[in-house]
């Protein structure tokens, strides 16, 4: 029919509305107005809303799990998602070539002029523009505040951990996206920023999820299968969101994607202004009435019926602005639908005199008359549509007319389930990742209503392949595999969009596979994606899942090189405690060898106790890793080229500090330095040797001691503490012997020497000769006396390690202890190295002080069956030895005594 067009008023007319660039130039007014409520995209409370839905079903069937944080944990009630309106995204690009790519930015997509910094942020966005990668500055701090959260939640808060996660994210997104905004485009910073901003959404999902899957848990699988008949679309589908968990989850996926898509588009403050604010398609009206003023004829053919069908019957187009304005409003619809946002969709239809099109947006609601059940005598208001059906069929076919707009298809298409007008205005994963999940939904819903009877006989004109589709999780995710969009096929490697769609299908199995493969590859993984993996795994361990330990130890362990890489050294212990206890004790060990600053040590120490750490175990593999990292086996003296102390002698040295700074641990100090001495002394390095063995304090075996009689202990130390100490002793004597000899041979090789005499034909120098060799005499006597006192000394301490009471030096006097093969061997080798040495000292200092006498007695101590130290003599050695006690015999042949030094009887 036609309208009375000579009633209608004319528009005011716009002087710069030429062209859009004139008409954008307008002061920008926001919608929706700001006492306008907007749609929750929340889904529901079990107990269902009677509000109208922004999502399909969403308010009027689908439940929400209870927040299980009041069931596993006392508190408050977690809310599931947030949902702040963030303007990061700022004026939505309306063009229809991108609109997609407008509301999901990735890594290297362009940035909008768009004011977003807050006042807190600000100052720290300036500071953080002078670092060199402004990215990795801002958000290093998640690391710690990441653990902090960890540490504060018990495990049975773990959705209020969850939640503390996606703030830390947030946070940091708006603080990177100030940076970006300010520095200009940075591809790092971008990156991380959109690394963070894929994780804040992946830890909403989880929530979402694990919510209902936790609580499904918990719940009496008698009750959720109950069915109870119902004469209301509404009840049969309710009952079926209850007891259907997949269609339940289904629908959360899609509440979440419609949630990322609302936080993405914001509020619209920057969106396109429509100048009519209450008369649909003003222009070609305006353009109707003057044309029949003036009674021209049509130049360009236009509609002459203004009715919402009048273009598609007559096959006639609207004016140009017209035209532009009806594809921008549909885009925007689209928009906000794909938001979730319906309501506010219908709102904006009717702002822009479209009230026609808000009410196509009205008919999927499900349809319920209360007074069927009710038993009240005053009528209640029916809700929903009553020929939903045919309502539906229209909206099928509306979408697979080619002649509209491809969102006007794709908007009603995605409120009668026809995916492939949907699909064809998705670009992104996630738009993609929606549009199934809603078509899934919306089939899983009306097969259910046909199966209880409640379906119109209309739906029947669907499609065939509609109704009998067969849609499942693990369906959608094959079809997007197979997608034809090469962004999307792209976007499906993505790694934060694989660990999506493992969570949504509960499939972690192979979300620790691709775990796996990603740990295993060349490429090295994002720092804060392995973050994001290690609080995921430690996440599902909270909630008691089955999971492949293997792959989360790898995970964790991966996550603690790279905290260890990064020098964040007070996160790696509680990071290392979440390990099983062997493969803790080792990765901390690893990790406290590189540490080489003397006051980060006893820290470390501490932050291993306060995560349950076996510290006495950790410090002793550190010391044993270190002291046998080399694989210098035993040698003779003879064989030793270097005997200075050089780096890795040093390093050997200072390791001896971790098992000293508890004295709990002084009985391991005293084995794992006697170890080192005793590699030391095989190579002659006695420096390194003597260093070591000042590490050890002296009140060791004291404290030793105390410590097993403060336990109660009445017996004999346990033999293997009590061979510790006898091999420090044995140690000991030997170094004194050594350091004894080596004072000797300094103060022998430095004796006075006697003053050439000068010419004697003056008498002041005949005096000064005098005198000069008066001052020798008195240095050669307290030369002499002081060797004399050293070579007494020298000789009592090699003594005592010859002849080293209880069985001998390097000898155990305890049996019973467990045999250890390294070290008996390694003490054997000592005596066969050591003593035979000490011999030829002791016999070199008693022939050079001319006690040829007391040399031949060492031969009686040597070949005596009390010590048997000739057994550890080879044949060279003893060969040698009769050598030099063969000159000592000559020796005392020339003084006319026998060749044992006594006087020759007459």
């Amino acid at each position: 029919m036609e309208w009375g067009l000579s009633d209608l008023p004319s528009p005011v007319v716009r002087d710069d509305e030429v062209t859009v660039a004139a008409r954008r130039r307008r002061k920008k007014v926001a919608f929706p107005s700001p006492g306008s409520p907007v749609a929750s995209s929340v889904t529901p409370a079990r107990s269902l809303l009677r509000n109208t839905p922004a999502s399909l079903y969403r308010q009027a069937v689908t439940p929400r799990v209870p927040d299980v944080s009041s069931i596993l944990a006392s508190g408050g009630r977690t809310p599931r998602y947030t949902h702040t309106p963030r303007n990061a995204i700022g004026s939505l690009n309306l063009d229809d070539s991108d609109w997609t790519t407008s509301m999901f930015t990735s890594p290297v997509s362009g940035l909008e002029n768009t004011s977003f910094f807050r006042d807190d942020t600000t100052n720290l966005s300036s500071a953080l523009l002078k670092e060199d990668d402004p990215g990795d500055a801002a958000a290093t701090s998640l690391f710690p505040e990441f653990l902090t959260s960890f540490l504060k939640h018990s495990s049975s808060a773990v959705f209020e951990l969850l939640e503390d996660y996606q703030t830390l994210c947030q946070d940091k997104v708006d603080v990177l996206q100030s940076v970006v905004l300010r520095a200009g485009q940075n591809s790092k910073t971008a990156g991380v920023r959109w690394l963070l901003q894929q994780e804040n959404c992946s830890w909403r999902l989880i929530a979402s999820l694990y919510r209902d899957r936790v609580q499904l848990a918990l719940e009496d699988d008698m009750m959720t299968d109950m069915v109870v008949p119902s004469e209301s679309e509404k009840v049969v589908v309710e009952q079926l969101f209850q007891r259907d968990a997949v269609i339940r989850q289904s629908q959360l996926v899609v509440d979440w994607l419609e949630s990322i898509a609302k936080d993405q588009i914001g509020d619209f403050s920057d969106n396109i202004e429509y100048y009519a604010k209450n008369v649909c398609w003003e222009n070609t009206l305006h353009t109707l009435k003057m044309r029949r003023k003036s009674g021209g004829t049509f130049t360009v053919p236009l509609v002459t019926e203004l009715d919402p069908d009048a273009p598609f019957r007559q096959q006639r187009p609207l004016a140009d602005l017209d035209r532009e304005d009806d594809a921008r409003l549909l885009k925007n619809l689209f928009t906000l639908i794909r938001a979730g946002m319906t309501e506010e969709a219908q709102r904006l239809c009717k702002r822009c005199g479209q009230a026609w099109r808000a009410a196509t947006l009205e008919g999927w609601k499900l349809y319920h008359d209360p007074n069927m059940t009710s038993g009240s005598i005053e009528l209640q208001p029916v809700e929903g549509n009553p020929h939903r059906g045919i309502w539906k069929a229209c909206c099928w076919r509306m979408a697979e007319e080619e002649q509209l707009n491809r969102y006007e298809r794709a908007i009603y298409a995605s409120l009668s389930g026809n995916l492939k007008p949907l699909l064809a205005v998705c670009e992104s994963w996630e738009d993609c990742v929606w549009a199934y999940f809603r078509v899934m939904v919306d089939s899983l819903v009306e097969k259910d209503l046909m199966s209880s009877g409640m379906a119109h006989q209309e739906v029947e004109t669907l499609p065939r392949e509609y109704l009998e589709a067969n849609w499942t999780m693990e369906k959608v995710f094959e079809e997007l595999q197979a997608a034809e969009s090469k962004r999307v096929l792209e976007e499906t490697k993505e790694h934060y969009h694989v660990i999506q769609k493992f969570i949504i299908l509960g499939d972690l199995d192979g979300l620790l596979e691709e775990f796996s493969d990603w740990l295993t590859a060349s490429k090295p993984l994002p720092s804060h994606l392995l973050r994001f993996m290690t609080h995921l795994v430690l996440f599902f361990r909270s909630l008691g899942l089955a999971l492949k330990e293997e792959v989360c130890v790898d995970v964790l362990k991966s996550y603690v090189s790279l905290l260890i890489r990064d020098q964040q050294t007070d996160l790696v212990a509680s990071y290392v405690g979440q390990l099983p206890a062997e493969v803790a004790t080792a990765q901390y060990a690893a990790f406290l060898e590189a540490v080489t600053q003397p006051e980060l040590r006893p820290h470390c120490l501490q932050l291993a106790t306060e995560a349950g750490l076996d510290v006495s175990a950790i410090t002793k593999l550190v010391v044993e890793t270190v002291r046998e990292g080399d694989d210098t086996e035993f040698t003779h003296h003879s064989q030793t080229l270097e005997t200075t102390t050089n780096k890795e002698d040093q390093t050997k040295i200072d390791i001896i500090d971790w098992l000293l700074f508890d004295p709990t641990h002084r009985a391991e100090a005293l084995k794992q330095s006697n170890a080192i001495m005793r590699k030391f002394l095989a190579l002659q390095k006695h420096d390194a040797a003597k260093a070591v063995f000042s590490k050890v304090p002296e009140d060791s075996m004291r404290e030793i001691y105390c410590q097993w009689s403060g336990v109660g202990q009445t017996t004999p130390l346990p033999a293997e503490d009590e061979n510790a100490i006898r091999e420090h002793l044995c140690i000991r004597a030997y170094l004194e012997a050594h350091e004894a000899f080596t004072d000797w041979f300094s103060h022998s090789s430095s004796a006075p020497q006697k003053p050439a005499p000068a010419p004697e034909a003056k008498f002041t120098e005949k005096v000064a000769n005098e005198m000069r060799e008066k001052e020798y005499q008195a240095s050669l006597s307290a030369w002499s006396c002081r060797l004399d006192v050293l070579t007494e000394d020298v000789k009592e301490r090699i003594y005592n390690v010859l002849l080293f009471v209880d069985g001998g030096w390097m000898v155990d006097n305890r049996q019973d202890s467990e045999q250890d093969s390294d070290r008996g061997h390694q003490m054997a080798s000592l005596r066969s190295l050591c003593l035979p040495r000490l011999s030829f000292l002791l016999l070199s200092v008693l022939q050079s002080s001319s006690r040829h006498q007391e040399a031949l007695r060492l031969a009686d101590i040597v070949s005596s069956d009390q010590h048997r130290l000739y057994q550890v003599f080879s044949k060279e050695d003893l060969r040698r030895f009769l050598q030099k006690l063969r000159e000592s015999s000559l020796a005392l042949l020339d003084r006319g005594l026998d060749p044992l030094g006594y006087e020759l009887q007459p």
